[in-house]
C-alpha cells in the first residue's frame, strides 16, 4: 500500500501546543480525563509502536496504554520533551523523556503521523536512551 503525505503543515504553535498535549496525556491523573485527553489526540483507528514490538491499536488499547504507563511511572518521573520538535506535511518529531532528579532515564524519539484532522494516526517510539539496569 502506498500512502502519500497529507496537505497538512503545522505551525511551530501548533507544533508546540500538540507535543504539549501528548506530554500531558501520559501524566494526567484523572482516568475520565486521561480517556478524553486519548480521544482528543488519536484517531480512532490509530496504532502506537513501541520498540520493544508492542502495537496498540484503536482509542481502547491507546487508553489502557496511556493508563498503564501512567501508573508505572507516576511520581517517579517527570515526562518531558527535548526542545527538538518539528513538522514536515504530516509529521510531527520530537524526544520525549522520562527524568528523575535531573537526569533523564529513559528516552525515545516519537514519530506522529496526523491524520487530516490534525490526530494522530501512527505513533512509533524510537528508543534513543534506554534505562539503567
Amino acid at each position: 500500500m502506498t500512502t502519500t503525505p497529507l496537505d497538512l503543515e503545522l505551525t511551530e504553535a501548533e507544533i508546540a501546543d500538540l507535543v504539549a498535549r501528548y506530554l500531558a496525556v501520559w501524566t494526567e491523573p484523572d482516568a475520565a480525563r486521561r480517556a478524553v485527553a486519548v480521544a482528543g489526540l488519536w484517531a480512532p483507528g490509530a496504532i502506537h509502536l513501541a520498540d520493544a514490538g508492542a502495537r496498540f491499536s484503536g482509542l481502547a488499547e491507546l487508553e489502557q496504554r496511556v493508563s498503564h504507563a501512567y501508573r508505572q511511572f507516576a511520581g517517579a518521573f517527570t515526562v518531558t520533551a527535548a526542545d527538538d520538535a518539528r513538522g514536515h506535511h504530516d509529521c510531527v518529531v520530537f524526544t520525549i523523556r522520562l527524568e528523575a532528579a535531573g537526569e533523564v532515564a529513559w528516552a525515545a524519539r516519537a514519530v506522529l503521523q496526523l491524520d487530516e484532522n490534525g490526530r494522530i494516526r501512527r505513533d512509533y517510539h524510537f528508543t534513543v536512551k534506554q534505562p539503567a539496569q
